[in-house]
Order: C-alpha cells, then sequence, then structure tokens
C-alpha cells in the first residue's frame, strides 16, 4: 500500500507547479528569444527584413515539406538573410490552429481569381485523402489553393518587411546613438 504524501512533498509539488512556466509564457519567452535573434543578426536591415519577408511569403503557400528549403533558397537568390527566413517560416506555424480556415479562404479566392466564380461547397471536401498524392488533384484543388494564398503571402511579406526593416532602422540607431536629434523645446 503506498504511504500518503508528507506536508513537506505537497507543498515542493506546489512549489513546482508554481515555478514551471505555463504554456503561454513558454510561447512569450520564445517569441522574445527570436524577436532578439531577428534584431541581432550581424546584416543589414534590408537584408534581414527582405529574408524574414521572403520566409513569410513561403509560411503562407500550401506546400508543405517545402515552405523551408523553398524560403532559403530564395533569400539565398535574393542575398538576404536565410537565417531571417527560416525563423519567419518557423514563426509562421505558429498559425497552425488557423489553417484549415486560411486554406478555406486561400481556396474560395483562387477559384473566384481563376475562374471568375466562387464555388457554393468547396471541392476539397470531395477528395479522400489518399487523393491528394495525385497530380490531378493538385490541378483541381491545389492551384486553387496557391493562386490563393498570394491573396495572403504578398501583403504579410511587404508589411513583413517594411514594419522590421524600419524597426530595425530604428533599433540600431538607438544602439549606437546616431538618433536624430528631436526638434529643440521652446521656452
Amino acid at each position: 500500500m503506498p504511504k500518503p504524501p508528507l506536508e513537506d512533498d505537497l507543498e515542493e509539488t506546489n512549489v513546482e507547479r508554481a515555478v514551471r512556466p505555463n504554456p503561454w509564457q513558454r510561447l512569450k519567452g520564445w517569441l522574445r528569444a527570436h524577436h532578439l535573434t531577428l534584431m541581432t543578426l550581424p546584416d543589414t536591415p534590408h537584408s534581414i527584413a527582405l529574408g524574414s519577408a521572403v520566409g513569410m511569403f513561403f509560411g503562407f503557400t500550401p506546400l508543405f515539406g517545402l515552405k523551408t528549403l523553398l524560403s532559403i533558397t530564395v533569400a539565398w537568390l535574393f542575398r538576404s538573410n536565410k537565417i531571417a527566413a527560416v525563423i519567419t517560416v518557423t514563426l509562421h506555424d505558429l498559425l497552425l490552429p488557423f489553417v484549415p480556415a486560411m486554406f478555406f479562404w486561400q481556396y474560395r479566392m483562387g477559384m473566384w481569381a481563376l475562374y471568375g466564380r466562387v464555388p457554393q461547397r468547396p471541392g476539397f471536401r470531395h477528395v479522400a485523402l489518399r487523393d491528394y498524392m495525385e497530380w490531378t488533384t493538385f490541378l483541381t484543388v491545389g492551384r486553387p489553393l496557391l493562386v490563393g494564398s498570394l491573396f495572403f503571402a504578398v501583403p504579410a511579406a511587404l508589411i513583413v518587411y517594411f514594419g522590421l526593416r524600419g524597426l530595425l532602422i530604428r533599433s540600431r540607431a538607438k544602439r549606437s546613438g546616431t538618433e536624430s536629434p528631436s526638434a529643440p523645446e521652446e521656452p
């Protein structure tokens, strides 16, 4: 028969629980660490921001398994920061709970862009899981999904590029002390 826990053991387990961070705290810490990684990369603000924009662009595409490889390749071709591209495409995976809704809207927008109509019932409801491995499925479901992802990917990449570039320029100017002086105050 197991012995009942002692009061000291109970207090110790409660302290351990209080010290262990909850999932939101761990997520915030992970984001803070990667934010600092992006901010301290030894490269130009343009290169880091462009790498992050490339990563964000490929994060919205439905190319599972190829997102990271494509972001590294395109970042290399554009001579932007590959580490920033990988970090950003990985950060985009935090949106994983919203992927079904994103794919639904990407499909609808892709159908509208390709065929000028939005279907009442999405075509991917009628596709069995084994059919996703066939090329004909790519033409019926994948092409509208890929085209529709551009409606999300391009604006997100632009926002990330200009936002992060401005943030990096301002942050580095503050660190080096070369920030432009503000207007003198009037007496």
